[in-house]
């Protein structure tokens, strides 16, 4: 059953990995992003750049540099989620990654991705290892999770990369960074989530992927290295990471969860205000308190949005509680 509004294609090219990246005026960073991706091993690749309308001469260094580069322009600035989405919805491979335009992979990174979806047909997405660019050592990211307490978190930020996630394992969901999915799913269960326009629409996707039975791996085999925030956050981010964690919690986590563990998702959410009361005179505390209250004002929607999900589900509670995680430190 599709879950958004906006379908993708029915036709593909079986074995054809195509990396979707989102570009706003990203010129600085899209040289050695697309440098890396030409040196894949993984032979069958397209690349699509969406551009969220940039004023730089992105366009110009892509189809001047890299005319091996499908560019897509969009007429304004759609966020994170349109570009991805009019990108996803161009490509034509069985499995599509969104990339952000401020990392590079390792030359293994796609081929690591395409090994990870073979042996398991419910594998609808994959997630990378994700290291910092500036300290290669340390880690952003080896796949999302979503704790009881109504947290999407980065698994392993900030860590020191010592081994510890050096196993192919399951975890709740990709992060859009560089987020693998299998086009099967995508048809499935629907692209990103427009409403969300920037920050958590990876871990919506994820949500309504669980809620349908499809899993998320990560795999330390592919290697992503990113320049973290470097074209967003701050305030922008704030404002979004107030708002789309509501969005998130009114729209994906089923009843059960919140029976049994609604009393600390409503702790957390008022331990965030308060601490955003507290820092009021900072501009991002400001846009956090401000995101928070769009997500309030925004319950309407996104309860019919539940309902559409919710309605969608064809796992048990049990599946359920079996991929939540403790609250984390």
């Amino acid at each position: 059953m599709q879950m958004a509004e906006q379908p993708l294609p029915a036709e593909y090219t079986s074995g054809l990995f195509s990396v979707v990246i989102p570009n706003w005026n990203g010129e600085g960073f899209l040289a050695p992003c697309l440098d890396a991706l030409d040196t894949q091993t993984y032979n069958s690749l397209e690349v699509i750049v969406a551009d969220n309308a940039s004023t730089d001469n992105s366009r110009q260094l892509v189809q001047q540099e890299y005319p091996w580069v499908r560019w897509l322009q969009l007429s304004h600035n759609a966020g994170f989620t349109g570009a991805c989405n009019a990108g996803m919805r161009a490509a034509e491979g069985e499995f599509i990654c969104l990339l952000n335009n401020d990392t590079e992979v390792e030359p293994g990174w796609a081929a690591a991705v395409v090994d990870a979806f073979a042996d398991d047909p419910r594998v609808g997405s994959v997630a990378s290892k994700m290291l910092l660019h500036s300290r290669r050592d340390h880690i952003h990211t080896t796949g999302d999770l979503f704790t009881t307490d109504g947290q999407a978190v980065n698994r392993g930020v900030w860590q020191p990369d010592a081994g510890q996630y050096d196993r192919v394992e399951p975890v709740f969901s990709a992060c859009g960074g560089s987020s693998t999915y299998r086009r099967a799913m995508l048809q499935d269960v629907g692209l990103l989530d427009d409403d969300f326009f920037f920050s958590g629409e990876d871990v919506d996707l994820g949500w309504r992927a669980q809620l349908r039975g499809w899993r998320c791996l990560y795999t330390p085999h592919a290697v992503v290295y990113h320049h973290l925030s470097a074209t967003g956050g701050g305030v922008t981010s704030s404002y979004y990471d107030g708002r789309n964690s509501i969005f998130l919690l009114v729209k994906d986590v089923p009843r059960s969860v919140w029976q049994a563990h609604g009393q600390q998702i409503l702790r957390n959410q008022w331990r965030q205000l308060y601490q955003a009361l507290r820092a009021w005179r900072g501009q991002a505390a400001r846009a956090r308190i401000r995101g928070m209250v769009a997500g309030l004002l925004a319950l309407p929607m996104l309860l019919r949005k539940r309902r559409r999900v919710q309605a969608c589900r064809t796992v048990d509670d049990a599946a359920i509680a079996a991929i939540l995680s403790p609250p984390q430190d």
